[in-house]
This record gives C-alpha cells, sequence and structure tokens, in this order.
C-alpha cells in the first residue's frame, strides 16, 4: 500500500537520495536535471507545504502542495477559484512500474475534492512533461514566455476517487 503523508524536516535526507535518483535518470535520458537545485527541493521538507509518497517505508514521491495561485501563473478569476497547487513532483525512477507520479495526481485530484475545492493545478517548462500529465487527466490551459522558460499551465477537476482501490491511503501525520 503507498501512502501520502506530510513530509517533516527528518524526511529531508531520504527526499534528497530520492531526488538525486531522479535527476540521474534524467540526465541518462539526456534531460536537464534539477542536480543544482536537489538541497533546495528536499529542503522543502520542513515547509509544511510538502506531501511524501511511501511505500513499504520508502520515500518514493514528492509534492509540494499550495492553495494559492503563483500570482503571474493564473488571473485574478482563476484565482479566485479554489484549488490546489502542485509543485516539484519528483519521483524515484525505480518505482516507475508503480506510476507514482500517476498515484500522486489522482490522490491531489481526489484531496481537492474532500476539501471543497474544483481544481488541482499544475505548470511545467517541458512538453514531454505537459504529455505526461494529460495521460493522468490533466489539459492544458495556456502557455507563458518566462525569463526561465516556456511555462506550460494545467488543470484537473477535482472529484472524489476510490484512493483504496488504487492501493493508496492518506496519513495526515507522521
Amino acid at each position: 500500500m503507498f501512502t501520502m503523508r506530510p513530509a517533516t524536516e527528518a524526511d529531508t535526507p531520504a527526499v534528497t537520495s530520492m531526488i538525486t535518483a531522479r535527476c540521474g535518470w534524467m540526465e541518462q535520458q539526456g534531460l536537464e536535471s534539477w542536480r543544482e537545485n536537489i538541497d533546495d527541493l528536499a529542503g522543502q521538507s520542513g515547509s509544511g507545504f510538502m506531501w511524501v509518497l511511501e511505500f513499504e517505508g520508502s520515500i518514493v514521491g514528492c509534492t509540494t502542495v499550495m492553495t494559492q495561485a503563483p500570482p503571474k501563473d493564473w488571473t485574478p478569476e482563476e484565482a479566485d477559484e479554489p484549488a490546489l497547487y502542485l509543485f516539484t513532483t519528483v519521483t524515484d525512477p525505480a518505482y516507475q512500474e508503480h506510476k507514482p507520479g500517476t498515484l500522486i495526481a489522482l490522490w491531489a485530484v481526489d484531496r481537492a475534492a474532500r476539501q471543497g475545492r474544483t481544481w488541482v493545478r499544475r505548470g511545467c517548462f517541458f512538453p514531454e512533461l505537459v504529455k505526461y500529465y494529460e495521460t493522468q487527466g490533466y489539459s492544458l490551459v495556456k502557455e507563458q514566455n518566462r525569463s526561465a522558460g516556456h511555462l506550460y499551465l494545467l488543470a484537473r477537476r477535482a472529484e472524489r476517487l476510490d484512493l483504496e482501490a488504487l492501493g493508496m491511503e492518506t496519513r495526515t501525520t507522521v
């Protein structure tokens, strides 16, 4: 059974290892990685906004969940709609057969619905990720040029899902 739970500062070493593994995989595929930002990303473990996905006691994924829209990404009208925003979702490539990224995305869709929110939104800078997120039911809403690159913004309507049937549970405490 996979478990989503809030990350803690004590998770930082395991999150660092998991992100490092993903960076290695990305580099082997010829993709840009987050290697230079590993410490910053893993350091979010103690922020109160990161959630981790565990499997048999190992952290196999993480995502940062916010309730406020990034100011430049969404219009004021869109930002007024109740939504969860996912950032820096990273998974361990050793578990890819279990589709941990999809599990995290579906967990967020269910969590948003349980909180009475309408949307789950996320952004990325790579067209390959857009295609991947579309397989999870997200739709490309708009694109923006940024100093960091071309930003793709996606959304999916929140809905209640049977997480247990997906082999998942949520724990709100460590």
